[in-house]
Parts: C-alpha cells; structure tokens; sequence
C-alpha cells in the first residue's frame, strides 16, 4: 500500500482511540466518586493504565509479530514526551490562572515516581550498551526492577491517597457502578484493537518513507497512542476535573515505563531489549525527565499567576522542550 493509504489508516486507527477514550475518561471519573478512591488514585492508577494500553498493544504486536522491538521502545519514550506535552496544551486553553494551581500536591508524588522510573529505564539502556551486564538472561534483572518500582508507586499512591483529606466537591453521578464498569471494558477493548493495527501501520509507514524505526515510534506511533491521554484529559476538564486529567497524564508515564517496558523484555526473547534497541532513546528519557521537573515545579509553587493572557512559563517551558527532543531525536535516529 502506497503511502497516503497508510496515513488513512493511521488516522482511522487514532480516531477510534480518540473516540472511546472520552468513553473511559466519564467512566472513569464515576468509578473515582461512587467507589470513594478519589480522582488522584483513579487518574494516576486506573485511567493512566487504560490510556496506556495502546502503547502495550503497540509494544507486544512491535515484538513478537514484526520483530522491532526499536518501534515498541520509541512508542514507550516518545508517549512520555507527548503525555507531558498534553499538560501544556492543556495549560494554553486554560483561563482561570495556572491550570497546575488547581491539582493538589499529591500530583508531585506521581511526578516524582515517573522521574524514578523513566531514569531507571535509562539506566537500563545505557548499562546493558556499555557492558555486557547480564547479556545472557533472557529478561533483564533491571527490567524487574522496573517493574517492582511500578508496584511500590501504585501502592504508595494509594496509601497517599486514602491518607489524605479529600477536598473535592464530587457531584453524585447518575450512572451506576457496573455500567460505569462496562463502559470503562468496552472502551479499552476498543482501544487495544486499534493500537495493534497502529503496529503494522507505523512499521508499513517506517519501510515507505525509509525511517528508522526509532524515529517513527518516537514521533508518529507514540503521538497516535498518546491520544487517549489527550481525550481522556481534555473530557476531565470539561468535568471540572483537573486533578484527574493531570495524575492520568503523570500516571500514564509510569505505565509505560514501569509495567510496559517489563513486558517488552519479557516478550523479546533473544534477550534483554534493552542491548537492541536504538541509544537515542536515552536522551529521550533525559527530555523527559527535565520536562517532569517542570511540571513539579509549578506544582510546588502554586501562588503564580499567568505572565500573560494565553501562556504560562511551565506551558512554554513543555512546549519547547518537546520540540528540541523531536528535533535531537530526528538528527539522531
């Protein structure tokens, strides 16, 4: 198929993700208010995981069925970047002052987990590249405890978040839990589906346009599977729900870090992943930690208000780091 089929396809495959993720994103606010556990739980741990399933779907298809294990990493990486990106645009659209003024500091504690996470996932890269550091297991014993950090975080920000006082006006929804539930299965399900076709799209779209695969999953693929967190996010604000459209971004790169980086290793099994996949994605994490720092900043220093009418600085701040990291990242890959 020629190119311009391709980018059909690719578009189709986004707009069922963009579609049913503002599906999971009502779902899932209903789920934080009629079970009690709050929209910083339910946004950084439940939502996050669903908003992420396209880039598992992407991961696992990537791997075990086009063997390119460098699109399923460069989707983990580059869904960080895009995910931070969403808080500033976010931020842009927003007019009543600093949209991260309005997010509790709970959202620093998910921020500061992600960091955790996304520099043990360098550290991985760069260990397994420069030595030969267990380059006879067939699962990286760091990719373990990538996964074992996931566990801790989840459990810490439940801890924090039953610790805490809830401070949220929460209107009582009208629809019931279980519908709530089966709203919240049918749009993952549909979200899964269409991220394993995204898979032989992006590798289809890599071979036609002559790409590294790095570049393509980085870029169009990671832009494409980030789209539930934008319409998951963009549909919380609607609600009036900021703390949840902010802790889904947050929690959504821990996911990809923490659980789907682990299960890209498992699946890969001529070895650790980590030694094939391409070095630029090390810088990648780097943008993506200082982009994090960004966000927590702001959160921590809620008495700001905006410079101007249309931006703040962090919104700037996200925005431009974004773009230096696609542009190092093309000359890289």
């Amino acid at each position: 198929m020629d190119a311009a089929g391709l980018w059909i396809q690719l578009a189709i495959a986004a707009g069922a993700i963009l579609w049913a993720a503002t599906y999971m994103a009502g779902a899932a606010d209903v789920i934080a208010v009629r079970t009690g556990l709050g929209r910083t739980f339910i946004g950084g741990v439940m939502l996050a995981t669903a908003t992420s399933l396209p880039e598992l779907g992407i991961g696992v298809t990537s791997i075990a069925v086009l063997s390119e294990p460098d699109l399923a990493a460069g989707d983990a990486f580059g869904s960080n970047l895009f995910n931070l990106l969403i808080i500033g645009l976010l931020d842009f659209f927003w007019r009543d002052g600093p949209l991260l003024n309005r997010v509790s500091f709970s959202a620093v504690l998910i921020g500061a987990l992600g960091i955790l996470v996304i520099g043990v996932a360098a550290t991985s890269i760069f260990i397994h590249q420069e030595a030969t550091f267990a380059s006879g297991f067939a699962l990286s014993p760091l990719s373990v405890v990538l996964l074992l950090a996931f566990a801790a975080a989840m459990y810490i920000l439940f801890r924090a978040e039953q610790n805490g006082e809830d401070t949220e006006e929460e209107e009582e929804p009208t629809r019931s839990l279980g519908r709530a539930f089966g709203i919240y299965g049918v749009s993952a399900s549909v979200v899964v589906a269409a991220a394993i076709w995204l898979a032989f799209v992006g590798d289809s779209l890599a071979e036609e346009l002559g790409l590294e695969r790095s570049f393509i999953g980085t870029q169009f693929l990671a832009l494409s599977t980030s789209l539930p967190e934008l319409a998951a996010s963009i549909a919380a604000i609607r609600l009036g729900a900021p703390e949840l459209a902010i802790s889904n971004v947050l929690g959504s790169n821990l996911f990809n870090m923490g659980f789907i980086l682990f299960i890209d290793d498992a699946v890969y099994v001529d070895g650790p992943i980590w030694e094939v996949v391409a070095s630029v994605h090390v810088f990648t994490a780097l943008a993506a930690v200082l982009m994090t720092a960004v966000v927590i900043i702001a959160l921590m220093t809620q008495e700001r208000g905006r410079p101007g009418r249309f931006f703040t600085f962090e919104a700037v701040m996200l925005v431009a780091l974004y773009l230096g990291a696609s542009a190092l990242v093309f000359q890289l890959a």
